[in-house]
């Protein structure tokens, strides 16, 4: 099959959306099949051996205003776009309410091409009253619909899958967890804090993710300042920047994926991920994988119901990040996972989460369709 996948981004801008769509490429391409990838061109392509990419000229004034991710294509992107659709067997689409999202499923549709609709969040609690009535409008709107519309219907969590449960479909919607690298999220076998210059006795607080609002860089700024004995490394990038902070207890690390970022996992006693609005993050997977203990929102720790016995849920309120923060340094300090049960969770995620599998799974509707 020649399969085209749709996003806002490519791998490049770091976001959990953009690295699964990189990943289930690069499977798609295992199995044989041909893949091509539409996204926003700001981004650096992805290589031959992900896809060959159909880069659409977008404006991304959203982002820059207000760190969220929402390129919207010109005409220019939407001819693109339409000509790689009809040179497809079928469309796979990462989330309903990104534009590019909306523009893949209309023209798929005049096209007649089966679609795979994907979705990895629901809604997203913003601080902002206005802005959470703005998602709930979409989700209404547009999400709903294109959940609908959509010929098959992905939920990579138990959570998404609980929020959008109302909408009607002929088919039962499916629950594809996303997948994990074992060969590179695993145990460490060597000093992985000598490696990176960090103290054995310190408390080191990983945070993974994009610096905006929704991921809870309010929380984490409170948090390191209530504690500041502990290390708080924070990698990713984004539009709030945490050294304005200026706290000599946080440690900032751009560019880490892959090896790099296992290595982080490694070294670190725990991942802090005060997000709200997410589906299952990936990190929780790979953190989980490593052998790493994760402090997460309560709603991201029932993403997936086996797994929820190894993550601390926490109520996350960006509204009240000083409230917040004292609940997450009570959840830390209370975090007490034995040796054991941190095996029988590695072992748990490195036979569960299984890209492969979603990939075949993936490829397997669509070739009924």
């Amino acid at each position: 099959m020649k399969l085209l996948t749709v996003t806002h981004f490519y791998e490049a801008h770091g976001g959990g959306i953009e690295r699964v769509a990189g990943r289930l490429n690069r499977e798609f391409s295992a199995l044989g099949h041909e893949t091509l990838w539409a996204a926003s061109d700001e981004d650096v392509l992805p290589d031959s051996n992900t896809a060959a990419p159909v880069p659409l000229p977008c404006w991304n004034l959203i982002e820059r205003i207000t760190g969220l991710p929402m390129p919207i294509p010109g005409f220019a992107g939407l001819r693109r776009l339409d000509r790689a659709i009809r040179e497809s067997d079928a469309v796979v689409v990462h989330d309903a309410l990104y534009v590019s999202s909306i523009a893949a499923m209309l023209l798929a549709r005049r096209a007649r091409k089966p679609v795979l609709l994907i979705q990895h969040i629901a809604d997203i609690p913003f601080s902002s009253k206005l802005l959470q009535r703005v998602m709930a409008l979409a989700n209404r709107l547009v999400t709903r619909p294109m959940l609908r519309a959509a010929d098959h219907l992905v939920f990579i969590s138990d959570t998404t899958r609980r929020a959008f449960a109302g909408v009607r479909r002929r088919d039962a919607p499916l629950l594809l967890f996303n997948g994990v690298d074992t060969s590179i999220f695993h145990a460490g076998g060597h000093d992985a804090r000598s490696e990176l210059g960090f103290a054995h006795d310190e408390k080191i607080i990983l945070f993974v993710g994009r610096f905006v609002e929704k991921k809870g860089l309010a929380v984490l700024e409170r948090v390191a300042r209530l504690r500041p004995a502990w290390r708080f490394v924070l990698a990713g990038r984004g539009l709030i920047d945490p050294r304005s902070w200026g706290l000599a207890n946080v440690t900032l690390v751009e560019g880490r994926s892959g090896a790099s970022l296992a290595a982080l996992y490694r070294a670190a006693d725990l991942l802090l991920l005060p997000s709200v609005g997410e589906g299952y993050p990936l990190v929780v997977q790979e953190a989980m994988a490593c052998g790493l203990p994760v402090i997460c929102g309560a709603e991201t720790a029932t993403a997936d119901p086996d797994a929820a016995a190894w993550l601390r849920g926490v109520e996350i309120a960006l509204a009240d990040p000083d409230a917040t923060a004292a609940r997450v340094v009570t959840a830390i300090e209370a975090l007490d996972i034995g040796a054991a049960e941190v095996e029988r969770m590695r072992a748990y995620a490195a036979r569960t989460y299984d890209w492969r599998a979603m990939a075949e799974r993936i490829a397997s509707v669509l070739r009924g369709a």
